[in-house]
């Protein structure tokens, strides 16, 4: 080998003592220069834009400002006030969302529960007489799942209590408070007539997709509490077979009946159309009156719920 020559092993130990800073950068390829320009171009054109955007909403302003002066600006071109829902007193009455069906859930079904929850506080929050909402038998997947959300959200929920213990605690001070309570559960004989302010309405937070029946009933009678159905077969006549509610629908329904004091407007406002496309063409919903329907009772289930994207 002559003096000139270097072994390939010694190039190679040479380049590595090199600095970084002192070899030659990799020149960047046709494709990413391409790509750069029209992120670049795309940037300039949005900033624009926005300034085009800006100069004319300052010039509509303008020539608004100069009709009102001269009083040609007609009523229709003045921006209308946002309607603001008043919120009256609270209806005083209560509703118990009992999560105390964890463990016959799978995880799936828990996080549609958990989605209900969710809906079920936004519905009570903007409504014009909330209820006093409570979450009882609140642990296992159930507690996993809120925690996971949100950095656990739900512990800021306002005009809401959640209990690790059973609804049986609403009536350990005071026993008298039993008979006051009520358990919805479609398999009662009892059917709703009205909500009272000084009772309270307790929805089962089960979502099994219907693989357990009775559930609710048979919890409400080991623990001795009044159960009641929602009357929705007598005002409404296409539900001609056992249906599902998710709790915030149940809970809507409710809801709606404190605000307008009509079943029949409470169902048509909650349930969605499609439950009643019994027969293919069908998308009407009929209502009947209540000496009329005793024949045709149907009800809805409130404790096997079902996701709100299930069907």
């Amino acid at each position: 080998m002559s003096g000139s020559e270097i072994a390939p092993e010694e190039a190679a130990e040479h380049l590595s003592d090199v600095p970084e800073s002192d070899q030659p950068a990799a020149q960047p390829s046709k494709s990413s220069l391409k790509k750069a320009a029209r992120r670049e171009k795309l940037a300039a054109f949005k900033l624009e834009r926005r300034a085009r955007e800006k100069l004319a909403k300052k010039e509509k302003k303008r020539i608004k400002a100069e009709k009102r002066a001269a009083g040609e600006l007609d009523s229709e071109d003045e921006p209308k006030a946002k309607k603001r829902r008043i919120a009256g007193p609270p209806f005083g009455g209560r509703v118990v969302v009992d999560l105390g069906f964890d463990k016959i859930m799978t995880e799936k079904e828990v996080q549609s529960l958990c989605s209900q929850l969710g809906y079920t506080y936004s519905a009570n929050r903007h409504s014009g007489h909330p209820f006093a909402l409570f979450f009882t038998s609140l642990d296992g997947k159930t507690l996993a799942r809120l925690e996971s959300l949100g950095d656990a959200s739900y512990k800021r929920w306002t005009n809401t209590q959640w209990w690790s213990e059973g609804y049986e605690r609403l009536w350990e001070t005071d026993p008298a408070v039993k008979q006051s309570i009520v358990y919805l559960t479609a398999d009662s004989d009892e059917e709703l007539t009205e909500l009272k302010p000084d009772e309270t309405y307790v929805i089962g937070g089960i979502c099994d997709h219907n693989r357990y029946k009775n559930e609710c009933l048979n919890k409400a009678q080991a623990t001795g509490i009044r159960t009641a159905r929602l009357p929705i077969g007598t005002y409404l006549a296409d539900l001609r077979s056992r249906k599902v509610l998710t709790v915030n629908q149940a809970f809507e329904i409710l809801v709606h009946w404190v605000e307008t004091r009509d079943w029949e407007s409470a169902f048509h406002a909650v349930i969605p159309k499609r439950k009643f496309d019994e027969n293919k063409g069908n998308d009407k919903v009929k209502s009947v009156k209540p000496e009329k329907a005793a024949s045709e009772t149907v009800v809805v289930s409130v404790e096997e719920l079902e996701t709100n994207d299930s069907t």
